[in-house]
């Protein structure tokens, strides 16, 4: 890091104080001061992706967003202590807030810090801007909490091996039309009442074009703001449900995909409502007929010194190089204890199911779309890969993809065999992926190759989170419970 005066007199300011950025992220910084005093955008969001990978933030007006760039942003840090009801789940006013480490107790400030390379000009939102950020404590430590930082970790031992991460990403998401918002009194709460919707398909027609055509409303909305985003957008298809669409990204490098994944996300959701439409990543909302939504993340790793895939097998007969499957190997042996993390609610757990195109066990298979691991590819394709098909689409992106790295570098570093192709993925003998998140958890905690790379006190943390949700879940009486059970009894 470098701790050079941005040449903006606030050479005492939190980035220079700690040396926060490189010299390309101070000359990107100033650049961006050039594009406010233009007067090119009147607001900027400051947006940070918290634990689950929602992005929380401030918008601050044009020229306090200037200095806002070197001196940060404050969040105060019961953000941190949220479930996905954004209920709080630590005492955060007892001793260090609850939290394992110093700094946080009381509802203490911690500061959000832009990422000047992520700039962007939204373009559905007049004349905002929106920049991501990266969280510190107070005296200009990372947040040993802040997910994207964990990642950013991965990459730089990925690094030291001369090596890129490459992902592309294949999302799966539903899209209806908003009847009715709930927005009665009665209707708030923690979480408030969900949305009445309708469909604008009926599903099972997957990738017929009249289908498509019935929705190009839709997909031109989408194509063209994501592509104004600057989003390596591939292609947009209609899935096999009701209401079900799919869209695929091209490779990109390092932490990108999960930024775009971040941004992708959020975009989707406020383009649609903004449209009259309820955009949702929920693996398996409950409609009739449903389908679950899946996340299928295509990875490789690319020579720094040449460009050429590392993972393109050298002789006839390879499936992928030794160093593609020993990553391979480290996939599948740490495939389990990274389960919460690929898919880490409660409802994405009901997507694991035998043929049902989604995987149920811990193995792989060359281009086969019923195994968790998929590998295609093959001697000169440039493109060789592997496919992750565990993942579901409200996974926090950089602990999906941080999962991947640390997995596929122990795999590398201890020359795990992945054992032979599994061709017959729903009846092979193979350790069975976790079938619900508490079991997925408990396999987590387990991991200690995931608790040293990612850092025993983030795992016990997260674990924290999501069990005070499993917790608030086993309180609730379901419809199921109450059909099976009052007028038995």
């Amino acid at each position: 890091m470098s701790s050079s005066n941005n040449n903006n007199g606030s050479g005492n300011k939190f980035v220079d104080r700690f040396g926060l950025w490189s010299d390309d992220q101070h000359a990107q910084a100033r650049e961006l001061v050039r594009r406010i005093d233009s007067g090119e955008v009147d607001v900027v969001r400051f947006a940070w992706p918290d634990q689950h990978g929602l992005l929380r933030g401030k918008t601050l007006v044009a020229s306090e967003a200037r200095s806002a760039l070197w001196e940060g942003v404050n969040l105060t840090s019961t953000l941190l202590a949220k479930d996905t009801s954004h209920k709080t789940v630590f005492p955060v006013f007892s001793a260090n807030g609850g939290f394992a480490i110093e700094g946080l107790q009381g509802g203490a400030d911690f500061t959000i810090v832009a990422d000047p390379a992520t700039f962007k000009v939204l373009p559905w939102a007049p004349r905002t801007g929106w920049v991501l950020c990266d969280a510190y404590m107070a005296d200009g430590k990372p947040c040993p909490f802040a997910t994207r930082q964990i990642l950013q970790r991965a990459v730089r031992q990925i690094d030291e091996f001369g090596l890129d991460f490459i992902a592309g990403l294949e999302v799966e998401f539903h899209v209806f039309k908003l009847e009715d918002a709930r927005m009665g009194l009665a209707d708030s709460g923690q979480p408030g009442e969900p949305p009445r919707v309708s469909l604008l398909s009926h599903g099972h027609q997957y990738l017929t074009e009249l289908r498509y055509d019935r929705v190009d409303e839709l997909m031109e909305l989408l194509r063209s703001n994501l592509i104004a985003l600057g989003l390596p957008l591939r292609s947009l298809e209609i899935e096999f449900g009701p209401s079900q669409f799919e869209l695929t990204f091209g490779p990109t490098a390092g932490v990108m995909p999960a930024d775009t994944m971040v941004l992708l996300r959020s975009a989707i959701k406020q383009i649609c409502q903004r449209a009259g439409l309820h955009a949702t990543f929920m693996c398996r909302p409950k409609i009739p007929n449903v389908m679950s939504s899946g996340w299928h993340l295509h990875q490789s790793l690319r020579r720094k010194s040449d460009g050429v895939n590392a993972f393109m097998p050298q002789a006839e007969g390879q499936d992928l190089s030794d160093i593609g499957m020993h990553y391979l190997g480290g996939l599948k042996a740490h495939a389990c204890g990274a389960a919460a993390l690929a898919s880490p609610t409660i409802n994405g757990y009901r997507r694991y199911r035998p043929f049902s195109l989604a995987p149920d066990r811990a193995i792989w298979a060359r281009d086969n779309r019923g195994a968790m691991l998929r590998v295609l590819g093959g001697m000169g394709q440039s493109a060789s890969r592997i496919e992750n098909r565990v993942g579901e689409p409200t996974a926090n992106p950089y602990l999906y993809l941080a999962s991947q790295l640390f997995s596929g570098l122990d795999g590398i570093r201890n020359s795990i065999d992945p054992g032979p192709s599994a061709d017959a993925p729903y009846e092979t003998p193979a350790e069975q992926l976790p079938r619900s998140l508490g079991d997925a958890l408990a396999c987590l905690r387990r991991d200690e190759m995931l608790n040293k790379q990612m850092g025993k006190v983030f795992i016990d943390y997260l674990c924290h989170i999501k069990e005070a949700e499993i917790a608030r879940f086993n309180l609730e009486v379901s419809e199921w419970e109450h059909r099976e059970y009052f007028d038995m009894f």
